[in-house]
């Protein structure tokens, strides 16, 4: 599919039983092995798509060596940055790949990197998009000593991981335990929010955050609903309610909110706009 290995897109005739075959350059080359073909016929008239040779003799030099298909593992569930959370953190342009679940006792977790941490780059090589950390990690030796570049709070910091072996899927933590909810007003996002109890910040591994109890207005808009966590706002931390309240009063009304959400297993950023 194209999640660990990049493919060769080309208008080549191929025809179904001709995955495995070569895929030959003008000079006679083997260039990649055919492996898919996109085409709305069920023949050769469509896309075909090949994986690189270069990949195809690190697999085989794996297979050669150990006689299977090692991959490595970082431990983090990432999704794309959008402009509109890059303006809202400083980035400038849309770049990198948003932290959204960090795997407990996994080598991010270990290293240190947190979830809504924006990842720039990886052993230097820029990370334009999602699927290029995948890639870029899963080529990587089991037990090497990886350099990932974060941006952080307003600041770009590298942080030393060592990189593990892909494994089978592991199960995610429990969703967050819901709290009695409150009869606070909302604000001028059209947030009303609680404080979670001591015992439910030890249970997610929180230091921080609020609860959404109701949403409307901008919030609701931006797809915010009870029950979601809210942990920082424009790279600043949330401690609890009267924080949160505090900072959104003083917020200007014409311009985004980057807020770091976390809905049952996963964090991203949801950007909203205050009501007028």
């Amino acid at each position: 599919t194209g999640d660990y290995l990049p493919l060769i897109q080309t208008d080549v005739a191929v025809n179904p039983g001709n995955s495995g075959g070569p895929l030959i350059n003008m000079r006679g080359e083997v260039i990649g092995i055919n492996s898919q073909i996109a085409t709305l016929s069920g023949g050769y008239n469509g896309i075909s798509f090949a994986v690189p040779i270069d990949e195809v003799m690190r697999v085989a030099d794996q297979l050669r060596k150990t006689g299977k298909v090692t991959r490595g593992r970082l431990g983090v569930q990432i999704s794309e940055v959008s402009k509109e959370v890059a303006e809202s953190l400083g980035l400038g342009k849309a770049r990198g790949v948003e932290v959204s679940l960090v795997e407990q006792g996994g080598p991010a977790d270990k290293a240190g990197i947190k979830v809504g941490d924006i990842i720039l780059r990886y052993n230097g090589q820029p990370i334009e998009r999602s699927a290029d950390l995948p890639r870029l990690v899963g080529a990587s030796p089991i037990g090497s000593r990886a350099t990932v570049t974060v941006w952080r709070k307003g600041k770009q910091q590298d942080i030393a991981v060592n990189i593990a072996q892909l494994e089978e899927e592991r199960a995610g933590a429990k969703p967050a335990p819901k709290t009695p909810q409150t009869d606070a007003a909302p604000n001028a996002l059209g947030l009303a929010v609680s404080d979670l109890t001591e015992a439910q910040r030890k249970s997610l591994r929180l230091e921080g955050g609020v609860r959404v109890d109701s949403s409307a207005g901008a919030a609701a808009a931006a797809g915010l609903r009870p029950g979601d966590l809210i942990l920082q706002m424009n790279n600043v931390d949330i401690k609890d309610a009267r924080q949160f309240n505090a900072i959104v009063a003083k917020l200007d009304p014409k311009r985004s909110v980057a807020v770091l959400v976390r809905r049952d297993n996963t964090t991203r950023y949801e950007v909203i706009k205050p009501r007028q």
